[in-house]
């Protein structure tokens, strides 16, 4: 019945059930349960737990996490723990961000589940990361170099002064040796391929190419 004038409906825990399907699950977007739940949707998906990946994410979608967001941090693992083991996990991640700024909701919860599933399973190498960030922390430490001068550009007055600049494409294999490097880092290396996917690829190809003179 209605209330009399001047009465009010008291608000019962059944009514707050009936408004909020999700029965208040806690999902702080600022706040600690929304960085905890990123987290162990990254960490399920470095540690290759497709049903953690799927909970985790499912957890986000049902809070009405922003799409992009997801997506973003799917493109990041695609690289920082996958790498050139599958490199194609960073193409099916930028799709699924698409997917995510085009579509949206709800839709494209199938397109994040593809593709964080496909991250997840994904042969996994931090190669990447460690490279560039070992070759910043040189550049921190050490300062710049000079760019050999058969590498520099060729277009201003001075430039027949260079020295001889090999082009890979005129040798067998189209490799050549050659210091690409600065003088003072001739031989430093930064990248290591893992023994993973692509990258035990990579790797062998590196290997070869190392040993010819």
């Amino acid at each position: 019945p209605a209330p009399a004038a001047g009465e009010r409906y008291p608000i019962t825990v059944d009514d707050v059930k009936i408004a909020n399907p999700r029965r208040g699950f806690s999902y702080d977007k600022n706040g600690d349960m929304h960085y905890d739940i990123i987290s162990a949707f990254i960490k399920s998906m470095r540690g290759s737990d497709p049903d953690a990946t799927i909970y985790w994410l499912a957890r986000m979608i049902d809070a009405g996490e922003d799409p992009k967001f997801i997506a973003r941090r799917i493109m990041i693992h695609a690289s920082e723990d996958v790498g050139n083991a599958d490199p194609q996990a960073l193409l099916v991640a930028h799709a699924a961000f698409k997917s995510a700024e085009v579509i949206g909701y709800p839709e494209c919860r199938i397109n994040l589940a593809q593709a964080a599933l496909y991250v997840c399973l994904a042969p996994k190498s931090n190669a990447c990361e460690a490279s560039i960030d070992a070759a910043l922390a040189d550049i921190h430490s050490s300062g710049l170099r000079e760019v050999p001068s058969y590498l520099r550009d060729r277009h201003r007055p001075g430039s027949d002064e260079y020295g001889v600049y090999k082009y890979p494409h005129d040798y067998p294999g189209h490799y050549v040796r050659q210091n690409y490097m600065p003088v003072e880092l001739q031989g430093k290396k930064y990248y290591f391929p893992s023994d993973m996917g692509h990258e035990a690829t990579i790797r062998k190809n590196q290997e070869i190419r190392e040993g010819r003179k």
